[in-house]
């Protein structure tokens, strides 16, 4: 369950930012012929996205973390007599991203809460990338061989005390970050309806925006445990998008390209992943959990496909 759970919060945070942000901001007629507050939004989504690419970047020193913690007590440090000592993951060069999301934080439109939880989360992050970077060569060059791990319990106070200020200011402008960006979707599909009206590209964005909802609820290594109402509720949102869209594409044929039949194919899988969660009474990590990843993995393709989706839509 623990690999899985990770697995669930990764991946949905990169590829539904990553991928559902900027098919907003695509250039469209719906952006020509959007109510006159678009720019507005448009502005929102442009300091969103500079927010999106780093976090994307920087989730490497997420994953850094958790090979130090694969092989580490964190307790104690380590102690050079560990069975395999795994070392860290280099990071990616975010200087020039970290200047832009720190100065996207000051422009407009002001996102208060999002603004300073990015804010700090670049700070710490700052202060935590040298350290692995650091502890990183060190494991590579092997210098605890010749050191007797001594800068290795050097590097581990510092990383001891910067990863859960890192890990808890990540969630912390994740979740925030995820509440802006419910807001942007539904500005962005009222104003799809009003320029083109419910046709194929607002049925594909309107089942994206549902099923993000519902893999929003997903139980995660943090929280094993789903609640039922909160799930069943998105998992029933979702469902009449999906009735909705194949109502549109029995219509409409041939107006969706390679998508159609995935929207009904996560639905049908996300019903049988309810029924294991009904019998484990919400608690994913008896049983319910080993369907994690395929479901996270059809929805990963749907949020590719879903871009090129309505490519050869006539309607």
């Amino acid at each position: 369950m623990k690999t899985l759970a990770k697995a669930v919060t990764a991946s949905v945070l990169v590829l539904i930012l990553q991928g559902s942000v900027p098919y907003l901001l695509g250039t469209s007629p719906v952006q020509a012929q959007s109510p006159p507050d678009a720019t507005v939004s448009d502005a929102a989504m442009g300091k969103m996205n500079t927010y999106v690419e780093f976090l994307n970047q920087t989730l490497r020193a997420s994953e850094s973390l958790q090979r130090y913690d694969s092989w580490v007590d964190m307790k104690k440090g380590p102690t050079g007599k560990e069975r395999i000592i795994y070392g860290m993951y280099s990071l990616y060069d975010v200087r020039e991203l970290a200047g832009k999301a720190l100065a996207s934080a000051q422009e407009e439109p002001k996102l208060p809460e999002l603004d300073a939880a990015m804010t700090a989360y670049v700070e710490t992050y700052q202060q935590l990338a040298p350290v692995i970077e650091r502890a990183n060569k060190y494991y590579e060059r092997q210098d605890y061989k010749s050191d007797k791990m001594a800068d290795g319990k050097a590097f581990h106070k510092d990383i001891a005390a910067l990863s859960p200020v890192y890990e808890e200011r990540r969630k912390t402008v994740d979740a925030a970050l995820r509440t802006e960006k419910v807001k942007l979707d539904r500005a962005s599909l009222l104003a799809l309806e009003k320029a083109e009206g419910k046709k194929s590209r607002w049925h594909v964005r309107n089942v994206m925006f549902r099923a993000e909802a519902v893999m929003d609820v997903m139980p995660t290594n943090e929280k094993p445990v789903v609640a039922m109402p909160a799930f069943r509720s998105v998992l029933a949102d979702y469902a009449q998008a999906v009735r909705e869209f194949d109502d549109y594409a029995l219509q409409h044929p041939n107006s969706f390209h390679v998508f159609e039949s995935s929207p009904a194919s996560l639905l049908s899988k996300l019903r049988n992943f309810d029924e294991k969660l009904e019998m484990a009474k919400g608690d994913a990590r008896k049983g319910a959990g080993d369907d994690l990843e395929w479901l996270v993995s059809d929805y990963n393709t749907m949020v590719s496909t879903s871009e090129s989706a309505t490519v050869f839509a006539k309607d």
